[in-house]
């Protein structure tokens, strides 16, 4: 009876050896697999770290360019602008050296028809 009590106990030893080491390879995979899906969460925010950065990088590459862009087309509106005025203002002296220059030409051709006169005047008298 001793040695059927001595192989009982082994029995329930070795099934409760069995069960705490299937238990514990088991644990083992489990470990395993949660540290394999810790790691790839550490590279994916990893790889979405550097993209953000890499984005902000480029976003404030971007906003430097469109300040610089917007310097410039405020230059530009700004020469735009004086050139329109100058513009203006030549219009407005060729309008005024052209009414003048027609003034003259008339004074001109006024003097002309004057002299004409005269000299047609003047031939009609040493004729007579």
């Amino acid at each position: 009876m001793e040695e059927m009590m001595k192989n009982r106990i082994i029995l329930i030893l070795s099934v409760l050896s069995a069960i705490l080491f299937i238990s514990s390879v088991s644990s083992c995979a489990s470990a395993n697999r949660n540290k394999s899906a810790r790691d790839k969460e550490m590279v994916a925010r990893l790889d979405s770290e550097e993209k953000m950065s890499k984005f902000t990088q480029e976003k404030s590459s971007l906003e430097e360019k469109l300040k610089a862009a917007t310097t410039s087309l405020e230059e530009e509106k700004a020469a735009h602008q004086a050139l329109k005025k100058s513009l203006v203002q030549e219009q407005l002296v060729n309008q005024s050296l052209k009414e003048e220059l027609q003034k003259v030409t008339k004074l001109k051709e006024a003097l002309e028809e004057d002299l004409k006169e005269s000299l047609t005047g003047k031939s009609t008298k040493t004729k007579k």
